[in-house]
C-alpha cells in the first residue's frame, strides 16, 4: 500500500514530458477530464493500477476500512479468496489528488473502486452484484488471482 508520501513520491517520479504517443492513450477521456486530471496524477494512478493484479482504491486500509462500502468490498474480496500476494489497496483519504483523480480516471463517481488486471471493474454495488450472481468468482478465477487450493482442501 502507498502511504501519502509514497503516492506523492510515485506521482513525482512518474512525471515525464509528453510524447507523440500519449494523445492516443488519452482518447478515452473527454476534453474536460483531460484538463482536470493532470499528467502527473494520471501517470501515478496508471502506476498504482498496474502495481498488482487486484487493486482497490478505498477509504481507509483493508485492516481498518473507514466506510461501510470499503469494508464490504474488502469482505467480498476475502470471501472470494483473493490471494493477498496479488492484492494491494490504496487509501484515498491520505491524498486528495488521488481521491479526486481516481474518480476522473475511471469516470466513476464513488469510492471504493476495484481494478482487476488493470481493468476497472466497478464500485461496491457492482462488486456486490457480481458476487451474488457468480460473475466475480469467474472473473477472479479466470485472472488467476485466487489463493491456490492446498492438498488438504482438494
Amino acid at each position: 500500500m502507498f502511504s501519502r508520501t509514497a503516492f506523492s513520491s510515485a506521482l513525482r517520479a512518474s512525471a515525464r514530458p509528453l510524447t507523440a504517443f500519449q494523445p492516443l492513450a488519452l482518447s478515452r477521456f473527454t476534453p474536460l477530464q483531460i484538463r482536470l486530471l493532470s499528467q502527473e496524477t494520471r501517470a501515478a494512478i496508471d502506476k498504482a493500477v498496474a502495481s498488482a493484479p487486484v487493486v482497490l482504491f478505498m477509504k481507509g486500509t483493508p485492516e481498518t476500512p473507514q466506510c461501510g462500502f470499503s469494508r464490504a468490498s474488502i469482505q467480498i474480496l476475502g470471501m472470494q479468496g483473493v490471494d493477498p500476494s496479488k492484492f494491494t489497496a490504496f487509501n484515498v483519504l491520505e491524498d486528495e489528488d488521488l481521491r479526486q483523480g481516481i474518480k476522473e480516471y475511471s469516470e466513476w463517481p464513488t469510492i471504493p473502486q476495484l481494478y482487476v488486471d488493470k481493468e476497472f471493474v466497478g464500485g461496491c454495488d457492482i462488486l456486490m452484484s457480481m458476487h451474488q450472481d457468480g460473475s466475480l468468482a469467474k472473473l477472479l478465477e479466470d485472472k488467476d488471482v485466487l489463493v491456490a487450493p492446498t492438498e488438504e482442501s482438494k
